[in-house]
């Protein structure tokens, strides 16, 4: 019985040191796919990652991980033209099944789902604010981007009519969708009305409905679905062969 007691103990005190060396292990790990992360998105900050599964050791020496959560505070993603950019805010992903070599020089996810947003005002960039000639003595421009409830987007549009500025931004409730996995596309439901003068809907259609593009997202991943929310567009990503660094 003394020499029964004496195994247990001594296998108590091995499975703790185990478990103490394989959360050392992990530790270091993601200190590593942040830092590699953060070199191969030219990030500003040092992004959160967590590495899932118990224990870690065995997943470290087969080469392959479980899960892999990022999250990336904000991220300057690219608009198509090679010169602006628009601000993506607490991107967070998923990765499953990373593949990643030795070093974590190369880390690659089997697939990766995630979510994010854009605020109203840095959307409302790509909206046609400039008074624009929509109709006879009309120009009109969009002023403002806010929840419209249920999923829409509420969009203020000023307009002047022969001259005199309307009191009040005429509103409109509009969709928001995405486009080839890279584009935000904001389409009003219905034309607003200036003053009752009936304008053509393409011209109008020239101001309340736009476009955004977002592209190069971390390991390319892309937009999957987005809807209006409170303070701006939730967006929803997806990616496959995602490149986590290397």
């Amino acid at each position: 019985m003394r020499a029964l007691r004496i195994l247990l103990i001594i296998a108590v005190v091995l499975g703790g040191v185990f478990v103490i060396v394989d959360r050392l292990a992990v530790n270091f790990a993601e200190g590593e796919v942040a830092d590699r992360l953060k070199s191969a998105e030219n990030l500003t900050t040092t992004p959160d990652v967590s590495i899932d599964g118990f224990p870690f050791l065995t997943q470290l020496a087969g080469g392959s991980l479980d899960e892999v959560r990022i999250g990336i505070p904000e991220y300057e993603a690219g608009t198509g033209d090679g010169k602006q950019s628009i601000l993506i805010q607490d991107l967070r992903a998923d990765m499953r099944g990373v593949e990643f070599s030795g070093d974590f020089g190369s880390a690659t996810a089997a697939d990766a789902t995630g979510t994010a947003s854009v605020t109203y005002d840095e959307l409302l960039k790509a909206a046609a604010s400039e008074s624009t000639r929509v109709g006879p003595g009309i120009t009109a421009g969009v002023v403002g981007l806010s929840d419209g409830g249920n999923g829409k987007i509420e969009v203020a549009v000023e307009a002047t009519v022969l001259g005199t500025k309307l009191p009040e931004p005429v509103s409109v409730l509009s969709s928001v969708t995405v486009v080839n996995g890279d584009t935000v596309r904001v389409h009003a439901d219905a034309l607003p009305s200036f003053g009752g003068v009936e304008m053509a809907e393409a011209r109008v259609r020239e101001i309340t409905d736009f476009e955004q593009k977002i592209d190069g997202l971390p390991g390319g991943i892309k937009l999957d679905k987005v809807e209006a929310g409170k303070s701006g567009v939730d967006i929803t990503v997806r990616g496959s062969d995602v490149r986590l660094a290397g």
